[in-house]
């Protein structure tokens, strides 16, 4: 037991006991379901609700510096008051959590009332009151990124040596998938807009007008939203709806844009695009799953479609989506083969040819996002 109002203990390896146990079992749990979230908010919610409940605490919360280092934000907060703490900043010259991140070092303060670095501005604002906790440093490659604090023992007992070291521990793996969820973001922000200039480059081949592969991108997430696909669904259908054609660029520019009717050799070699672009994205980890849409995207629903002739729910969901907002895109727009369809006759068209060229569900699904658009009432 802790008996000292505040401390600031020199780390040591992991105890036996309880102690192992918390602090393995908090990082394993931690660690297994980071790996399956890509947005700091989730990640934030994680980290605060598994030390809340491993510690029995009353509350918890992450702050972290934004555009400099003299100003903590409350990122998340747990307990009664977490969403009155939302967008509250604290000055590091302040309170305990700004001496932790202006130091680097973890805190036990099991009697705040004795603690001169105490700030009552948060209790006075929230009206939550604050007995004792734990504050540690979220720190990454000697660089601080904010701190994680927890708040009173439910049961009113002290903070031990094993909650700090729980606590530390994992801060330290927190920090770490903060900044990696960061480098995450950026890279993928880059990467979506190489992607959205391959698309474009494979649609100045083709006969349809400029902008075909974003609007197929927006008519598939419309569908994948009234579907309830996950984040990562829609990330995969994001990626492969704006990559469907990306096969095209081996395609000579007058077998795409040819008005009279392809030659058989000329069927053939239009038909290998969704295989050659499957091809060019293999090796593409974060292409994995979009690969495989790309591939069926020219699948019918009643098995007539290609490369593989797979029928009905054979074809990944993914796959049937594309192709429904292909076409829907493709009648809507003006090309080198017809004039643009009005909306209307082109969703009788998708009803029309529901069972057969298209999954019925997947029908239903782009029309219903559709009506939610301004310009389909």
């Amino acid at each position: 037991m802790v008996n000292t109002a505040e401390r600031n203990p020199m780390m040591s390896p992991l105890g036996t006991g309880i102690d192992t146990g918390i602090q393995f079992g908090m990082n394993l749990d931690f660690s297994r379901r980071a790996d399956s979230i890509t947005g700091l908010p989730q990640v934030f919610t994680q980290v605060i609700k598994m030390t809340e409940q491993t510690l029995k605490a009353e509350a918890a919360s992450i702050l972290l510096f934004h555009d400099n280092d003299q100003e903590l934000y409350f990122e998340v907060a747990s307990g009664p008051v977490g969403r009155t703490l939302r967008q509250v900043k604290l000055n590091t010259q302040y309170g305990i959590a700004g001496q932790v991140a202006r130091t680097g070092k973890p805190l036990i303060v099991n009697d705040v009332s004795r603690s001169k670095n105490f700030h009552k501005m948060i209790d006075d604002t929230t009206g939550f009151a604050t007995q004792s906790l734990v504050c540690a440093p979220l720190l990454v490659n000697k660089k601080i990124l904010g701190v994680i604090e927890v708040l009173n023992k439910r049961d009113g007992t002290q903070f031990g040596e094993h909650d700090l070291e729980a606590v530390v521990s994992v801060a330290n793996t927190a920090a770490m998938t903060i900044e990696n969820t960061r480098l995450y973001q950026v890279l993928a922000e880059a990467y979506k807009g190489t992607l959205e200039t391959a698309a474009a480059a494979v649609d100045s081949k083709g006969p349809y007008a400029q902008g075909h592969s974003h609007r197929v991108m927006e008519y598939a997430l419309k569908t994948g939203t009234v579907l309830s696909f996950s984040a990562e669904e829609m990330d995969t259908l994001q990626q492969a709806s704006l990559l469907h054609d990306i096969g095209k660029f081996g395609i000579d520019t007058s077998i795409l844009c040819k008005t009279a009717p392809l030659t058989p050799k000329e069927w053939e070699i239009l038909k290998l695009h969704p295989v050659t672009g499957a091809d060019l994205m293999a090796g593409i980890p974060m292409l994995v799953g979009a690969r495989t849409l790309v591939l069926y995207h020219h699948e019918r629903y009643d098995g007539k479609g290609y490369p593989e002739g797979l029928k009905g729910e054979e074809i990944p969901l993914g796959a049937r989506i594309i192709a429904v907002a292909n076409e829907f895109d493709a009648m809507t727009n003006n090309s080198d083969f017809c004039s643009a369809k009005p909306i209307e006759e082109a969703v009788k068209i998708l009803h029309e040819n529901s069972g057969a060229k298209f999954c019925p569900i997947v029908v239903k699904a782009l029309i219903s996002g559709l009506r939610l658009s301004p310009w389909l009432k």
